[in-house]
């Protein structure tokens, strides 16, 4: 069923509980206006309250998966006040795909940039066309991309995305996959294959224990060691009194297919 948000923001939903987010300003190569950003965040609340909800995909339409900020609208507006509730706005709908409960998975069919690579980054997991390319690219303009550097410097490791962040040089899909960026590289004719087996590898497990486990996975990487450990631990103890896991444990022991 395809359901449109808005004309920026196209969503489709499957029966098994799958979501696809489609950026729709392919005129612009998908650039991050205040509007798509307002209607973007507007999607995600309420995916956030949908309890159907399993995985959700985030693609964009056209050449570009997402250039980035809108670079005209941006210039409109010089003062500091716009800048900082724009970067701001931003931030909040990066978060909020951390947030989800749900595996989310970006769909690069072309070139990410600046914001758009950031964006590609922030997603849990990432499957990019052959086709594809990244770079956070704000440099060559005199602005460096230091909102991406967030999520890009808790991808790659630290010297290469510097590297991408101080030369604004672009990387291939298959570099974007030996650095990190995204999981999986398919040609351009098997990207829709290539997302739809890891999506039924992620439907075939527990939605209390991918819910648990997406939530430790990003506290514990801001935890020092010691808090680290002890959340994981509790997070496993909780996970354990779940249903789905002592049947697992159980299905495990007796040498069968557990009963979800």
């Amino acid at each position: 069923m395809v359901d449109s948000v808005s004309e920026l923001v196209l969503r489709t939903d499957d029966s098994r509980g799958v979501t696809t987010l489609t950026l729709n300003r392919p005129e612009a190569f998908n650039a991050l206006s205040e509007d798509l950003l307002s209607q973007l965040q507007s999607a995600l609340d309420n995916l956030a309250k949908d309890s159907n909800l399993r995985v959700l995909i985030i693609a964009g339409l056209g050449k570009a998966f997402c250039a980035g900020h809108d670079l005209r609208e941006m210039r409109a507006h010089p003062s500091i006040e716009y800048y900082q509730k724009l970067f701001k706005q931003c931030g909040r709908m990066m978060m909020s795909i951390q947030h989800l409960k749900v595996p989310v998975i970006a769909k690069v069919q072309g070139i990410a940039t600046a914001a758009g690579c950031q964006l590609v980054a922030q997603c849990d997991l990432a499957v990019a066309s052959s086709d594809a390319r990244f770079a956070v690219s704000g440099v060559n303009l005199g602005l460096f991309c230091s909102t991406p550097s967030v999520a890009l410097s808790r991808n790659l490791s630290r010297k290469a995305a510097f590297e991408m962040l101080v030369t604004g040089d672009f990387i291939s899909a298959q570099e974007a996959m030996v650095k990190g960026l995204v999981n999986r590289v398919a040609q351009p004719n098997d990207l829709d294959a290539t997302v739809e087996e890891l999506v039924a590898k992620i439907l075939s497990k527990p939605t209390a224990a991918l819910a648990m486990g997406k939530e430790l996975f990003y506290k514990q990487l801001e935890t020092g060691m010691d808090g680290a450990y002890a959340f994981a631990a509790n997070t496993m103890a909780c996970n354990m009194m779940e249903d789905t896991a002592l049947e697992g444990v159980q299905a495990f022991l007796e040498k069968r297919p557990p009963n979800w």
